[in-house]
């Protein structure tokens, strides 16, 4: 029961995030604070693990991983995200940026050898379905370059965060992935701090309480709080029913913008929503299918 609960407010979390970033957004440079994030993630991580005994240098062997885990999912990964949502919905930004499994598929077969089987093709085939209902020409813009941009950085952040995770696959851990977390932060950390200071100069936020909650909240919960669970959720409960539930983080995220933000919840993003997470979802159970003994 209480991993079930862990997890369900995991997905409340990170579903929430994407309204509470929009906010925050708009009262510093986003490099920045994608900066302050994942500072106040690494402090919090290390409060979380250091009392554990857990705060180690990781071994040569997971460098490589940890590398990957830190530029791409920690920086890249967020610098796109925290870009686009200047410019994008935050609903329809959780919608796209979800669309992760949908790559992960095509990706393993193509790098590891995974059968692309009849079940993944389907849940591809349902998921691109969706992603065409998104940008279809009557109710997408694609006059606007800005939006279009965003878009596309958002569907680029889905295919990194796919890269990181058929890296994920082939990699041999030698530490626990989460004795890596804090050090994968730190490695984010620096690159994007340095391009903060490059591109945006210094930090110039207005001070005001919005900025400050929306930092804590991404740093603390939706950053450190929110690994340590992915990870503990994933030891405790079945994969399946994790990669399923984590489907309703973008309907949580289309649902809280609509609340917070005043985001109309338009047919389009519901139709998009259901096609990509319904893809997801077949994706998803055919993995498991085959995964299954035979007997």
């Amino acid at each position: 029961m209480r991993a079930f609960s862990l997890l369900a407010l995991l997905v409340l979390v990170w579903g929430g995030n994407w309204p509470i970033m929009k906010i925050g957004l708009a009262h510093i440079q986003p490099l920045w604070f994608c900066t302050l994030r994942l500072a106040l993630g690494l402090v919090s991580m290390v409060l979380i693990l250091a009392p554990m005994g857990k705060l180690r240098l990781p071994p040569r062997g997971d460098w490589p991983v940890m590398a990957s885990l830190g530029l791409l999912n920690m920086a890249l990964f967020m610098v796109l995200t925290n870009l686009a949502l200047l410019v994008v919905p935050a609903g329809r930004s959780a919608i796209l940026a979800y669309s992760t499994p949908l790559w992960v598929a095509p990706g393993a077969a193509l790098f590891l050898g995974e059968r692309l089987t009849r079940g993944r093709l389907a849940g591809l085939a349902l998921g691109l379905g969706g992603i065409v209902v998104l940008f279809n020409p009557l109710t997408f813009d694609w006059s606007d370059r800005a939006a279009v941009t965003g878009n596309l950085m958002l569907l680029a952040a889905a295919l990194v965060w796919a890269a990181v995770i058929l890296h994920i696959r082939r990699h041999r851990w030698q530490s626990s992935p989460l004795e890596l977390v804090p050090w994968q932060m730190l490695v984010g950390l620096v690159p994007v701090a340095a391009a903060a200071v490059l591109i945006e100069g210094p930090p110039a936020p207005d001070g005001s309480f919005e900025l400050v909650w929306t930092l804590l909240y991404n740093g603390t919960l939706a950053t450190a709080f929110a690994y340590w669970a992915a990870v503990t959720v994933n030891r405790l409960l079945p994969a399946l029913t994790v990669s399923l539930s984590f489907l309703s983080v973008p309907a949580f995220g289309l649902v809280i913008s609509s609340l917070l933000l005043g985001e109309r919840l338009s047919l389009t993003n519901m139709a998009g929503l259901a096609l990509i997470a319904g893809g997801v979802g077949v994706v998803a159970l055919a993995g498991a299918r085959e995964r299954r003994p035979e007997g």
